[in-house]
């Protein structure tokens, strides 16, 4: 049997998000965010007074325990009321970066991070590329050494979400770093590890600050790491198993990437609806013409459909983590397919939205713009490429032997 409801406590969930945000995150609440560059910090102790930062972390850590279709309800909810994407970055970075280093972490850097980044108190994210390379994980050039019970980090990272609101907040970041060489050249992504770099601790410098395009309200910066020491209880995992947890986290973030997506998407489909029943042209309303509601129709379908492959690949998640019924390698191909296919798709809705809405449609009065400029971002690269996403599918696809770059 197969029952594609939601339960009564994820429709409530859905429900309560819904209601917040009509209340805290207006369309005019969001361009203002998008122009001073910055989310209240109101908006954030709201929706951790609400349960919703970092919402799967077990209850017993601290969170509420919900499961992955669960908090993908709260990606959706949030991408359609923040079409800048900005607060939906900051929800789904920390949703699952903190949950893989929850997973894996001590009790101490649980305590004094973990704890505080789900009330709204400091911030946890990523940080692993690096100049030259971002795709190519196993290529990370940061160091950490051992000594006695102590870690001395060495490296820079590059285009790392949320630099400064970690500076302010206090937090940091799941850090992949290299403490072996690889065993052979083939095993290159071997020999790294993982570690939770507090963002104030001695020897860390951000540098740099990009002007990013759009998702405005959040950073992207970069920081150095000189000498850094970190005692052994913020490593993450095991030593040399960091590509392991990397990758883990990836998917993690990637569903949620699918799921913010489709309600900026359907977000983007309502405003142009409402704005084509209006708009007259040569006498009529211009959603009487075909050629519009041909792009409505066709956009409908495909939102719907990929709707369908998110809350699959949420539920292949949840059984993946509590009944092992699938392997995290097949699930991947699932959550890459999210990636591959729902950005892109969001994208052209956005940019087809913008056409309805003619010369009205290329000015900052018209919200439109903001979706656009979000949305690319995850085109562009963050938590992986597009091309990357297809090896993932071709890989499971075709077995490991015809991975391109072995």
């Amino acid at each position: 049997m197969v029952d594609f409801s939601f339960t009564e406590e994820q429709g409530l969930i859905r429900e309560g998000l819904h209601d917040w945000c009509e209340k805290n995150l207006s369309l005019e609440k969001i361009r203002e965010i998008d122009e001073k560059h910055e989310v209240p910090k109101e908006i954030i102790k709201g929706m951790a007074d609400l349960g919703f930062l970092m919402m799967n972390i077990p209850e017993e850590h601290g969170g509420t325990g919900a499961d992955w279709v669960t908090t993908c309800i709260a990606a959706e909810e949030l991408g359609y009321a923040d079409i800048s994407i900005a607060l939906p970055v900051l929800f789904l970075v920390e949703a699952s970066w903190g949950f893989v280093v929850d997973r894996y972490c001590s009790e101490q850097v649980r305590e004094n991070f973990v704890k505080k980044a789900i009330k709204g108190e400091g911030f946890i994210g990523i940080a692993i590329t690096e100049a030259g390379g971002g795709s190519d994980v196993a290529n990370v050039k940061s160091t950490a050494k051992k000594e006695s019970d102590t870690w001395v980090l060495n490296g820079e990272k590059l285009y790392t979400s949320g630099t400064e609101e970690a500076k302010k907040w206090g937090g940091g970041y799941f850090v992949l770093v290299r403490t072996s060489p690889p065993p052979t050249p083939e095993k290159h992504h071997l020999g790294m590890t993982g570690f939770f770099l507090p963002i104030n601790a001695p020897g860390v410098e951000i540098v740099k600050r990009f002007e990013d395009m759009g998702r405005m309200g959040i950073s992207t910066g970069g920081f150095v790491m000189n000498d850094v020491r970190v005692p052994d209880y913020h490593r993450i995992g095991e030593e040399g198993e960091g590509f392991y947890l990397t990758m883990e986290g990836f998917d993690a973030a990637r569903i949620l990437i699918g799921a913010t997506c489709l309600g900026a998407a359907k977000r983007a489909l309502e405003i142009g609806m409402n704005y084509i029943k209006e708009r007259e042209a040569f006498g009529r309303p211009i959603a009487k013409f075909e050629g519009i509601q041909f792009e409505l129709a066709d956009d409908w379908a495909e939102l719907e459909a990929l709707r369908s492959l998110v809350y699959r690949t949420a539920w292949m998640m949840d059984k993946k983590y509590e009944e092992g019924k699938f392997s995290a390698r097949r699930v991947s191909s699932y959550i890459s397919a999210c990636k591959l296919k729902i950005p892109p798709f969001a994208f052209d809705v956005f940019k087809r939205v913008m056409l309805w809405f003619g010369a009205y449609g290329y000015t900052k009065e018209c919200p439109i713009e903001m979706g656009l400029r979000g949305i690319m971002s995850y085109m562009i690269g963050a938590e992986g490429t597009l091309n990357i996403q297809r090896t993932i599918i071709a890989r499971e696809l075709l077995g490991r032997k015809y991975i391109p770059y072995r």
